[in-house]
């Protein structure tokens, strides 16, 4: 399986992270449509079908990350 750059992962976190935050506050079709298009991207990036489990693919994917770091399993 391909695997994405971490700098990739790490933008993808970032941006669904701001993204999820947004529409928290303000939920229009623009900002709905471009969460699903990041989860779906999150998930191809990391093999996964579920964003939950792409968030904790991803981040585990990214430099420092340990196995046994349950931190990753907040998400």
């Amino acid at each position: 399986m391909l695997m994405a750059h971490p700098a990739v992962l790490a933008k993808l976190i970032e941006e669904y992270e701001a993204l999820t935050a947004l529409h928290a506050e303000e939920s229009t079709p623009e900002v709905q449509q471009r969460l699903q298009d990041v989860s779906y991207t999150l998930c191809v990036s990391t093999g996964t079908c579920d964003v939950t489990a792409a968030l904790i693919a991803a981040r585990h994917q990214l430099p420092g990350a340990r196995p046994e770091d349950d931190s990753l399993l907040g998400v």
